[in-house]
């Protein structure tokens, strides 16, 4: 007997389609060891060579270009005397603000001196640190600008990848600024300057020492600054953890 068909009945509805399962999280190995245990190690130096040299500048906070700088000569900039809160130790204390300044100098000194070897043997400033003739075209840097502004700070084809305007700010960290702030350190030292004299004649006498020193730290606390911002913008939990493991969380496509 042939089926009746009902014609008020509804039709059998199609099963839903799957949602497939949504891919794992992509991490990619970012940042290699050495490079994270100089990171941090340079996150205590620098806040304490910073205080510290504060603390030591409040001595005679004037600075001055030439071989001496003293009272009678006109200071280039005259600065203000940083409250305590900024100062390591607290109290005005020269002494012993200098005996910090030097302790954490030699650790700076030295770590960046192991940092580079290291990143020269495990090819890290080869693979991360090359400056191309072609990222440095005005239509490029236009364009990583650009990308910047929009918060894109990575390439989507190539995540681990830095970016020429980081590139540019990390060489200009290694290469210049902090061997800027080393040597001229160095070269106002006594016991150095005995030793190695045309130290402060390569920087133009120890006021000129000085000022390069003091103008190396303003660079150094700049780059600092702006490096801090990039990274709650990035996404600090990520940015911060990376850091620490060395594996990078990479954003999903679109943030």
């Amino acid at each position: 007997m042939d089926a009746v068909i009902d014609p008020m009945a509804q039709p059998m509805p199609e099963p839903a389609p799957v949602a497939p399962a949504p891919a794992p999280p992509r991490h990619i190995y970012k940042h290699l060891l050495t490079t994270r245990i100089w990171h941090w190690v340079n996150v205590v130096t620098i806040f304490i060579m910073i205080g510290s040299g504060l603390g030591i500048l409040n001595a005679h906070p004037h600075l001055y270009w030439g071989p001496h700088g003293a009272q009678p000569d006109v200071p280039w900039l005259e600065l203000p005397h940083w409250p305590s809160w900024v100062t390591i130790p607290a109290s005005y204390n020269l002494s012993l603000s200098r005996r910090w300044h030097l302790f954490f100098a030699l650790v700076l000194a030295f770590g960046l001196l192991g940092f580079m070897i290291t990143s020269l043997i495990n090819r890290h400033f080869q693979k991360q640190l090359v400056i191309r003739p072609s990222e440095i075209t005005p239509s490029h840097l236009w364009y990583d600008i650009k990308e910047h502004l929009a918060l894109r700070f990575h390439d989507p084809k190539n995540p681990g990848a830095f970016n020429v305007l980081q590139k540019i700010a990390y060489a200009t960290l290694i290469f210049i600024l902090l061997p800027l702030v080393i040597f001229t350190g160095l070269g106002m030292s006594p016991g150095i300057n005995a030793a190695w004299p045309w130290i402060l004649d390569l920087f133009g006498g120890r006021a000129s020492a000085r000022s390069l020193h003091f103008l190396a730290m303003c660079g150094i606390v700049g780059f600092i600054v702006v490096h801090l911002a990039l990274v709650i913008l990035a996404g600090p939990i990520r940015e911060v953890g990376s850091m620490i493991t060395g594996y990078w969380k990479v954003p999903e496509e679109g943030h």
